[in-house]
C-alpha cells in the first residue's frame, strides 16, 4: 500500500496518451502517485485509471496555460503538491533528401519538441514544490550526429542544453532547490519508433522505459539514459577521434 505521503504527491506527465508517456502514466499510478496525465487525445484520456486528466495541445501556449489555471484549482481542491514534471511530449520526422531541406519539417519538429516545452515550462514550472522535480525528454541521439536525423537531433540537444542550464538556476537556488533530469532513452517501442525504416539495436518496451525513468526521477538523477549498454557504446564512440567516429558513422548510416 502507498503511504500517505506518496498519496499527496502528484506528478505531471505529458504526452500520456501513448508510448513512454502512457506507460509512466500506468507505472507511477501503481506506485501510489497521483497522476495528472496530458495529452491531445481526449478518448484515450478518458480511459485511462489516473488520478486527473488535463486535454491540451502543448504546441498551443494558451491552451496551455489554461491547463496550468486548471491544475492549480485541482491541486488546491484535492491538497496535492505537484513533485514532478515529467515533459515527455514529441515527435519526430526525419530529413529523407538533405540537399532539398524541408524547412517546413524542421519548424515542426523544433516547435513541437522544443519551444512548447518552453510553453509547458512557462506555465507548470511555477506549481511544482521545493525539492520537486523536473523531467525534460530528450535522446540518446544527442550523443552522436545520425544521418536524416537533423530536425530531431538538433531539438533533442537543445534540450539537453536547457535541461543544465536550468539545473544551474533551479537546483542551486536555495528558495526552491527544484531537481532537474535530463531523460536520453534508446530506441523504445512506441508508436513513433513503428515507424522507423531502419534497424533499432537493444530497442526495449515502453514499460521498461517507464521504470528507468520512475527510479532515476526518484534518485533526482541529472542524466537518465538507458539501455545502459547501448547508451554507454554511444557515449564510447563520441568520444572517440572525429576522423574515425565519422568513418564508423559513414557506415551505420549506409
Amino acid at each position: 500500500m502507498p503511504s500517505s505521503h506518496q498519496i499527496k504527491q502528484a506528478v505531471l506527465i505529458t504526452g500520456a496518451t501513448s508510448g513512454i508517456g502512457l506507460a509512466c502514466a500506468e507505472y507511477y499510478t501503481a506506485k501510489g502517485f497521483n497522476v495528472i496525465a496530458c495529452g491531445r487525445n481526449q478518448s484515450v484520456l478518458n480511459s485511462l485509471n489516473v488520478s486527473h486528466t488535463l486535454g491540451f495541445d502543448i504546441t498551443n501556449a494558451q491552451q496551455v496555460k489554461q491547463a496550468a489555471a486548471e491544475l492549480q484549482q485541482y491541486l488546491a481542491s484535492e491538497q496535492l503538491t505537484l513533485q514532478q514534471v515529467i515533459l515527455n511530449a514529441g515527435t519526430c520526422e526525419y530529413v529523407d533528401d538533405v540537399m532539398h531541406f524541408d524547412a517546413s519539417l524542421f519548424s515542426r519538429v523544433i516547435e513541437t519538441n522544443l519551444v512548447a516545452v518552453g510553453y509547458c515550462i512557462e506555465s507548470f514550472l511555477p506549481l511544482i514544490t521545493a525539492k520537486g522535480q523536473l523531467g525534460l525528454m530528450s535522446s540518446s541521439a544527442i550523443y552522436l550526429p545520425f544521418s536524416r536525423a537533423q530536425a530531431y537531433g538538433a531539438s533533442k540537444a537543445a534540450i539537453d542544453y536547457l535541461g543544465r542550464s536550468l539545473r544551474l538556476d533551479l537546483t542551486l537556488n536555495p528558495a526552491t532547490k527544484i531537481g532537474v533530469s535530463v531523460i536520453c532513452p534508446g530506441f523504445v517501442a512506441t508508436p513513433l519508433t513503428d515507424k522507423n525504416d531502419f534497424d533499432m539495436p537493444m530497442r526495449i518496451s515502453s514499460e521498461q522505459a517507464a521504470v528507468e525513468i520512475f527510479n532515476g526521477m526518484a534518485k533526482k538523477q541529472f542524466e537518465i539514459h538507458f539501455p545502459k549498454k547501448f547508451t554507454r557504446l554511444l557515449k564510447f564512440l563520441s568520444w572517440l577521434p572525429e576522423n574515425l567516429q565519422l568513418k564508423i558513422l559513414a557506415k551505420i548510416s549506409h
